[in-house]
């Protein structure tokens, strides 16, 4: 088991920190999430996010996306908020949720332009939001902030029973601030915290995760995002305690776990 590069005093004094910071605040209770099976070649397919986020996709390479998801059966399809109402036609009457991301990929956008992009996206099914943290105003140490711009995501997605994913970042932090935006991201009432955009400087590492889930807790949900690329290394973020992996290579990540492929 990978442990977190802060120990349990450390992050409990972090925690301290926010919560000072955060001082009659009032964020959102995250809704209830079923556990995960054990990860294996006939699951593995269940804790995938296939994604398909890159300026130049086509409605055909959505079509296909869509199609591979349903015959691996993933737990959903990640689209810019362009081609939502695609991907939830094409996914009607499957278990695979259609996600797509607010605020990307970058998180500076205003909060007013989030929920407006939240709603939208809420209006034409999607069921997953995968935000962006203002990463700026987190490093600056502005905790109320964040935690307002995420609650202010969450109020909508919530009443309509989609869940929110907080995305970090992780790259662009030190393990104290992702200690520290996940104790905000909890606050506000994310349902999953997530590592990284895939447009950023660097990916998911299983430090991260394993750091993301000593601060979260059991109750929330963390995704490992950016890089994931093998059946090897999805399960290495597992075992450090990722529940989802967002992944372009998802249908590769099955056929390695079912011996289909090197």
């Amino acid at each position: 088991m990978t442990q977190p590069p802060l120990t349990p005093d450390a992050l409990e004094r972090i925690r301290r920190a926010v919560d000072d910071a955060l001082q009659g605040f009032h964020g959102f209770a995250p809704l209830p999430l079923e556990p995960p099976p054990p990860p294996g070649p006939e699951t593995i397919a269940r804790y995938i996010d296939h994604t398909l986020l890159k300026p130049e996709a086509t409605p055909d390479d959505i079509a296909r996306l869509c199609a591979t998801a349903r015959e691996f059966g993933f737990a959903s399809v990640c689209v810019n908020p362009r081609f939502v109402p695609q991907a939830v036609a094409a996914l009607r009457a499957t278990p695979v949720a259609v996600c797509t991301v607010v605020g990307f990929p970058l998180g500076a956008t205003t909060t007013g332009a989030k929920v407006h992009e939240a709603q939208e996206a809420l209006d034409a099914g999607a069921t997953e939001l995968d935000m962006v943290q203002a990463v700026g105003l987190l490093k600056a140490g502005l905790y109320r902030a964040v935690a307002e711009d995420i609650a202010a995501v969450v109020g909508v997605a919530h009443p309509r029973g989609a869940r929110v994913k907080v995305i970090l970042e992780t790259a662009l932090l030190t393990p104290e601030e992702i200690a520290a935006a996940c104790f905000v991201a909890q606050a506000a009432g994310a349902d999953f915290v997530k590592t990284s955009t895939g447009f950023g400087p660097g990916g998911a590492r299983v430090e991260d995760v394993a750091l993301m889930r000593a601060a979260v807790g059991p109750n929330l949900g963390v995704k490992a995002s950016g890089g994931v690329r093998t059946y090897e290394q999805a399960l290495a973020m597992i075992a450090a305690g990722a529940t989802r992996i967002g992944a372009s290579a998802g249908d590769r990540i099955v056929r390695q776990a079912q011996g289909r492929e090197e």
